[in-house]
């Protein structure tokens, strides 16, 4: 499962309406690729459409896509969002992630 924080949803929302995404019937697109400093990285971007491989998650009234491959990684994660001075944007509170970089963008297993 992957979850949704009300801060997250909240940016989410705002940040889809600004793409020309509709919130309520488009997605959240989340993945793990290979590179960043800690060996994987996180992905995210909006999308609608969803393909036959993806996992489809429901939480917090958003929809989130995730490739199966990337759902292992992703497995209890919950999507953050940190704003003011300090702030980092959308983050990635992995409990898989054995180490992370110090900016969050990449972790390793």
């Amino acid at each position: 499962m992957i979850k949704v924080s009300d801060s997250a949803k909240k940016k989410a929302i705002d940040l889809m309406t600004e793409d020309g995404f509709n919130p309520e019937n488009d997605f959240i697109r989340v993945g793990v690729k290979s590179g960043g400093c800690s060996g994987l990285s996180y992905e995210l971007k909006f999308d609608n459409k969803q393909n036959e491989d993806d996992k489809l998650i429901e939480d917090n009234g958003m929809k989130i896509l995730c490739d199966k491959k990337s759902f292992l990684y992703l497995i209890g994660t919950t999507l953050e969002f940190s704003g003011g001075l300090n702030g980092k944007g959308f983050v990635f509170n992995n409990p898989n992630a054995q180490r992370t970089c110090g900016c969050g963008e990449s972790f390793s297993l």
